[in-house]
């Protein structure tokens, strides 16, 4: 049910991070590392399932809108996700 305005003491702009802003230019990342950088935590922090989860609903939208200014890496191995990085 949608609620005024009002009743929340700030409402910030909602913007996020550039490719550029978030990802180091010699890195790649998983999809879970990404998502846990748009939140301002380490990406190797460790975080329950749970949060992953609702962390991952911000971060697969952010690669997708990011998408022309990222590289894709297919995994190493079939237990490893895929990686992004900035596109040079």
């Amino acid at each position: 049910m949608p609620v005024p305005k009002s009743e929340f003491e700030s409402l910030p702009p909602c913007d996020f991070y550039t490719p550029a802003e978030l990802l180091e230019e010699d890195r790649m990342y998983t999809v879970y590392e990404i998502a846990r950088m748009l939140q301002g935590l380490e990406p190797d922090a460790d975080i329950d399932r749970e949060t992953e989860d609702i962390l991952l609903d911000w971060a697969i939208p952010w690669v997708m809108t990011n998408a022309e200014d990222l590289v894709v890496a297919e995994p190493r191995d079939e237990d490893e996700p895929g990686y992004y990085g900035l596109r040079e």
